[in-house]
């Protein structure tokens, strides 16, 4: 990903510019925003993501409104991210601290030599072996599914509910992974909301959390004013990467081509929200 204290701002057009500037500066680069030492903490912005999510703790209070379920919601944008973004149970070898960093699936070290074969296709910043945080994001807006998080706040939405679904993946060459379409906006409508044709619920239960839009654009010290509702989900699952690519390669309403990079994790407890 990527993508108000309040959600309700007095500038209608500021999650627009903030949600464009992401989807413009969160593809995978070179690149380092980690904090340095001695950078002040963005402690007047709220609780911050992407966090450990085994790690409950968190000294951040700033309080908003829970998102409902994703049920109750428009699906607004999917994007992936290589690596994790997230730390958790399954997904905690540490990569490194760039953009292209972030946190790697336990099981990857044991894939075999067949499920890391490269395979040639459309998606790109992926490959065999490497691990990746996909986003479905939700807005209580009456928004329509498209290109980059500024589809979820259209023009006239002043107080939007935001909410994303998270699920880690492990991608390898192996038809008989989990197969991305079967995740995919087709055009799918149920109760006059826009949804995805499956989030998966069999990766353990959710961890649901107040935090903020993530991406490479910040940190530490520069924070998200995005006030978010997170549902991480704590293990890692096989993905086939093919899938990725028909995706890409059948088009879809996002515009997705390619795998953004990593907003490194947020560890100072005065920019974490307490998990209940």
């Amino acid at each position: 990903m990527k993508f108000l204290n309040s959600l309700y701002l007095t500038i209608v057009f500021l999650p627009l510019a903030i949600f464009a500037a992401e989807a413009e500066e969160s593809h995978a680069s070179d690149h380092s925003h980690a904090t340095h030492d001695g950078d002040a903490l963005c402690v007047g912005m709220g609780p911050q993501t992407p966090r450990d999510i085994s790690n409950k703790q968190g000294l951040n209070t700033t309080e908003f409104p829970f998102a409902p379920t994703a049920h109750q919601m428009n699906l607004c944008n999917i994007h992936t991210h290589t690596n994790a973004e997230h730390k958790g149970p399954e997904y905690s070898v540490f990569v490194n601290a760039t953009d292209s960093g972030g946190y790697a699936c336990n099981a990857a070290a044991a894939l075999s030599e067949a499920e890391l074969t490269p395979v040639e296709g459309a998606y790109e910043g992926v490959k065999p072996g490497d691990t990746i945080e996909v986003h479905w994001v939700h807005t209580s807006c009456a928004a329509s599914p498209g290109e980059g998080l500024g589809s979820c706040v259209p023009e006239g939405c002043e107080s939007p509910l935001l909410r994303v679904e998270a699920q880690v993946f492990l991608v390898v060459n192996d038809t008989s992974a989990l197969d991305f379409m079967d995740m995919v906006y087709d055009g799918h409508v149920m109760d006059d909301l826009h949804q995805a044709k499956h989030i998966p619920d069999d990766t353990g239960t959710p961890v649901v959390f107040r935090g903020s839009t993530t991406g490479p654009s910040y940190n530490q010290s520069t924070c998200s004013p995005v006030q978010v509702t997170w549902s991480v989900r704590p293990q890692c699952a096989k993905l086939d990467i093919s899938s990725l690519h028909r995706w890409s390669e059948q088009g879809n309403v996002f515009n997705e081509t390619s795998s953004h990079g990593v907003r490194q994790l947020v560890t100072a407890p005065e920019l974490l929200a307490p998990i209940d």
